[in-house]
């Protein structure tokens, strides 16, 4: 057995909104949309944009923390693809599998939705949320409570059977997918190993150095070491050297949060068990339109997707460079897909110069109630840079 440190990919200015395609290929980055407008969010029919525009980095896994773990015997690390910040094989004889490490923000589309991914992979029907949480088995992943889902199927391009131990952690707004699979009776005999694996993870904090390469932030963050105005508030100001960025107006009970996968800006509101938090994100053109973004807001508090376009009521933020067509404001309440506590959610889409802006204040429901007008009037004092 040996012990590892994993850091995170350089830092990258993510967008995202991803799922992972099924097929031989299976962790490869694909979105996707809704062709049929009667079909539920299925991993055969996510609510996403059809193809990864070409111009899309890969997600930023700057602020996630360092990952610690012990190495099995037999396992042999693999060069990192795509989302995964850890990934390995085990062989015997001509038989393999495959382990992979894969943290997503708040876009990852929530449980059943993933599980069904990989019983797709491996020809398995879609099952009910509530089937799906019966089956699951509690496994310990870095001291924390997680959950174990073991599949048996058929690999759709070997034909023969096919295994897959898939594991989930919730924590920090990140979900982490610990995925083993490969052929049944290897990941079969490899089960304890998996499990063990979990058990070694650690996540070890990043701090942040007294000498910090301000280089290595994305272009977005907020200039740092900021000292708030007497006037209760605080303009993030822009870096001029990255141009297509907002700047804002931040209220002084906002905390700048941890930036993680996708966001370009984190806000903390609140104290103890009633919080809320404020994520940005944007991706180039309409980021697979406005149906499909709310569509995987709902989803993050276990209500039912629309199938029809809506016209909600629209603000129109103040200034030239903001268009015509105004900004879409939703409000909606449920249940968090993560801690199964109640939620609200207000969001916000902002169509700007070829980019597509996602505001979301998300939590407490009365937390949310009192930062509502807040949260309004923070997308509204956006400034976007007039396009050349």
């Amino acid at each position: 057995m040996k012990m590892f440190l994993s850091t995170v990919p350089r830092p990258l200015l993510a967008a995202g909104l991803m799922l992972f395609a099924v097929g031989c290929n299976r962790d490869s980055v694909k979105v996707y949309k809704v062709e049929n407008a009667d079909a539920p969010p299925t991993a055969a029919s996510p609510v996403m944009p059809t193809t990864m525009p070409g111009e899309l980095p890969a997600p930023d896994n700057s602020g996630l923390p360092k990952l610690k773990y012990t190495l099995p015997d037999g396992w042999k690390e693999k060069p990192l693809t795509q989302l995964r910040i850890a990934s390995f094989t085990v062989t015997n004889a001509d038989k393999n599998a495959e382990i992979s490490v894969i943290p997503l923000g708040g876009m990852s589309g929530g449980d059943a939705a993933n599980v069904n991914r990989w019983r797709s992979q491996i020809e398995l029907t879609q099952l009910d949320e509530e089937t799906i949480k019966k089956s699951a088995e509690a496994v310990k992943i870095a001291g924390q409570p997680g959950a174990l889902y073991d599949l048996l199927g058929t690999g759709p391009c070997s034909g023969e059977p096919e295994r897959i131990l898939g594991a989930i952690l919730h924590g920090n707004e990140t979900a982490w997918y610990f995925k083993m699979t490969g052929a049944a009776d290897l990941v079969e005999n490899q089960k304890a190993n998996f499990i063990a694996f979990l058990k070694s993870v650690e996540f070890q904090t990043q701090t942040t150095p007294a000498t910090m390469d301000l280089s290595q932030l994305p272009p977005s963050h907020p200039k740092m070491g900021l000292d708030l105005p007497k006037d209760g508030n605080t303009v993030i100001e822009m870096d001029t050297n990255s141009p297509g960025k907002p700047t804002w107006t931040v209220p002084a009970d906002w905390k700048e949060g941890q930036l993680a996968q996708f966001l370009v800006a984190k806000f903390i509101i609140g104290n103890g068990d009633a919080t809320a938090a404020v994520n940005v994100s944007s991706l180039a053109g309409d980021g697979g339109g406005e149906l499909a973004n709310l569509n995987r807001w709902r989803g993050q508090l276990g209500l039912e997707p629309m199938t029809t376009e809506i016209s909600p009521p629209r603000i129109g933020p103040p200034g030239a460079s903001v268009q015509a067509t105004g900004v879409l404001t939703v409000d909606y309440t449920g249940t968090d897909a993560r801690t199964g506590k109640p939620a609200r959610l207000v969001g916000s889409i902002v169509p700007q110069n070829g980019q597509t802006w996602f505001y979301k204040l998300m939590g407490d429901p009365a937390v949310v109630d009192a930062q509502k007008e807040a949260f309004i009037q923070f997308v509204q004092s956006a400034k976007y840079p007039v396009a050349p």
